[in-house]
């Protein structure tokens, strides 16, 4: 009897255990680009290029003479307040974000983030295939270091100006991104971006 009850309760342990490893393990599933050529032709685009390109720090090196990215971020959370009991909503926005693109094989990386030396926030955009994947940075790290966040995707799209791309091709997009990050926290991260793929 007792080694029965030992076993079981060992068993259900280990299939709790298990379905906890395998929550961490979320398999990402990419989705597929919208292309559309006259992107570039965009107002917002127009609006970038009468604008320089934001120094986040100091010592930063400044890569483009103009602004690379118009997107704002919207961060939001339920806060519990004790009387009357109910929650309320709060968020914060941010905007002063800059594109940086690199091929890496036969991936394309945009990074669209605001990292000023010791912090940053935004998302990593993979595109391959014709078809593309977003991380989300985690803004706790070390000075020099990348990490990324775990988020639950709602809603995600990515429109570029043409698919494929080579080295040195001018890239222009657009970006519109809902995620949860956990069960209070969710973030909006929408707007335009252009810069040459290195």
């Amino acid at each position: 009897m007792i080694k029965t009850l030992l076993f079981l309760s060992f068993s259900i342990l280990g299939l709790c255990f298990l379905s906890c490893k395998k929550e961490n393990r979320k398999i990402l599933k990419p989705e597929n680009i919208t292309v559309d050529e006259n992107l570039s032709k965009n107002d917002t685009f127009k609006i970038l290029s009468k604008y320089p390109e934001l120094k986040l720090f100091n010592s930063e090196k400044v890569e483009s003479l103009t602004r690379t990215a118009h997107i704002v971020q919207e961060d939001g959370y339920y806060e519990s307040i004790f009387y009357p009991r109910r929650k309320q909503y709060r968020f914060f926005q941010f905007s002063d974000y800059k594109c940086k693109t690199e091929y890496k094989g036969d991936t394309i990386n945009i990074w669209l983030n605001n990292y000023n030396g010791y912090f940053g926030n935004g998302v990593l955009v993979k595109v391959f295939n014709g078809q593309f994947l977003i991380q989300d940075i985690d803004p706790k790290t070390l000075k020099g270091e990348i990490k990324f966040i775990n988020s639950y995707p709602v809603y995600q799209k990515l429109v570029l100006n043409k698919y494929p791309f080579q080295k040195n091709d001018s890239i222009y997009g657009f970006i519109d991104y809902e995620t949860k990050l956990d069960s209070l926290v969710t973030k909006n991260f929408r707007g335009h971006f252009r810069t040459k793929i290195k």
